[in-house]
């Protein structure tokens, strides 16, 4: 299947040519003749496999063929969690609607609401916005919300997690209505089939790929190891295995910056986003990650959603979620696209119980080792021991775990399935 086969305009079917791709996700296939038609949507597919172009291609098709007499009022309205997550969603809408008559805006907290107040003035088509900002825009008489034709939901599993329900509430009591209502979201727990009965019209269901699933191409692995050794397990592996980049999960906003400043000291040039972080340090942060300034990006659960990274090779569970399904979108960072990608949990004696529930969500026997030179105190028994070169085995590197190279695309075509697409 092409996208010429999917019913987009002859001017999307240019932007998406421009940026490479050839074959929709099984996502987008889907999904976008869906929302052309119309109708009510959920969407579940496995994270990095496209959800972004899935509703963006659609709605763009449906504003131009609208917008005669339509004038310069907000139609569409994209929720997200994260102020990444806005501004790569926005991001999309601008690459894909190059060739179209439309503008767009992401609303966000972390800067200046005023310069968001003039371009809301001047007026948008597509607004894609955090919930918490839009109720400021809402409070201020800012925005009008009255033509809103299509509400969209991305990764509302994420933004029910982050207790942004009752903004929802308020934000779709104030949209008309009639109107398309698109959900997307990597997982679908139950507190989000009750968020679709309530604000859908007999949604049409589409899942492509195992729920709460990772990538096939991500290669998931464990270390055991004791707290306080993980950071020079971290240090370790980045040297001998010579990572180039790494981006490391951490449970609180302290232990990121903890973290970093240890790395630094280690030699290893490291960053940190999160939560206390002004919106400008965040895109600063991620910006120098993104051109290799530097090696190491810690991150907590703020950046699981949202930030999409070309050939990220690596991702560190420093820390083992709470949440199994934060697990999924945080390795979901790496394998993108198609590409591969390797994904590491670091697990103490007490992060047993929570790794076994993320074992179980996601059907997998994620394989756990112990590193000759970290033995832990307490380990399971049987967990194959590494040499001090990170591979299984003795010298020669005999028993070495099978894989592919972390940068080996798959396929002799580029497939559309990146998610900031």
């Amino acid at each position: 299947m092409s996208f010429d086969s999917l019913g987009l305009s002859a001017e999307l079917l240019r932007a998406v040519r421009e940026q490479g791709y050839e074959t929709p996700s099984a996502i987008q296939a889907s999904a976008i003749p869906a929302a052309l038609k119309g109708a009510d949507l959920m969407a579940s597919a496995q994270t990095g496999t496209g959800k972004t172009a899935a509703f963006t291609l659609p709605l763009l098709q449906k504003l131009s063929a609208e917008t005669a007499g339509k004038g310069r009022r907000v139609r569409a309205l994209i929720l997200t969690p994260t102020r990444e997550l806005a501004a790569q969603v926005e991001d999309s809408i601008r690459t894909y609607g190059r060739h179209l008559n439309l503008r767009s805006l992401a609303v966000y907290g972390g800067t200046g609401i005023g310069p968001q107040m003039r371009r809301l003035n001047q007026g948008v088509d597509v607004l894609v916005a955090t919930p918490g900002r839009l109720m400021d825009h809402m409070e201020r008489r800012t925005v009008d919300l009255s033509s809103v034709d299509t509400l969209i939901l991305d990764e509302a599993d994420r933004m029910l997690d982050m207790g942004f329900l009752p903004a929802i509430e308020t934000i779709v009591k104030a949209l008309p209505k009639t109107r398309q209502t698109l959900l997307f979201s990597a997982t679908f727990p139950m507190a989000i089939e009750k968020l679709a009965g309530k604000f859908m019209n007999k949604p049409e269901r589409i899942e492509t790929g195992e729920r709460n699933a990772a990538a096939e191409q991500v290669d998931q692995s464990a270390y055991m190891v004791d707290t306080h050794r993980k950071r020079e397990l971290l240090t370790h592996l980045i040297g001998t295995e010579n990572w180039g980049q790494v981006l490391v999960f951490t449970r609180t906003k302290r232990g990121a910056d903890q973290l970093a400043k240890e790395l630094e000291r280690d030699g290893i040039r490291s960053t940190t986003i999160h939560g206390n972080k002004s919106q400008n340090a965040r895109t600063k942060a991620l910006n120098s990650f993104k051109r290799n300034n530097v090696r190491a990006l810690i991150a907590t659960d703020v950046a699981a959603r949202g930030i999409d990274i070309n050939r990220l090779s690596h991702v560190v569970n420093y820390d083992v979620p709470d949440n199994p399904e934060d697990y999924v979108h945080r390795i979901g960072r790496t394998g993108r696209g198609g590409e591969d990608g390797r994904a590491i949990s670091f697990v103490s004696a007490a992060e047993k119980g929570n790794f076994a529930g993320i074992r179980r969500m996601v059907r997998k026997d994620i394989p756990s080792e112990i590193m000759e030179g970290f033995e832990p105190k307490q380990t399971s028994a049987g967990a194959p021991r590494r040499n001090g070169r990170g591979r299984p085995g003795g010298p020669g590197g005999q028993g070495r775990r099978s894989g592919p190279p972390a940068h080996r695309r798959q396929g002799s075509g580029r497939s559309f399935s990146r998610s900031r697409a």
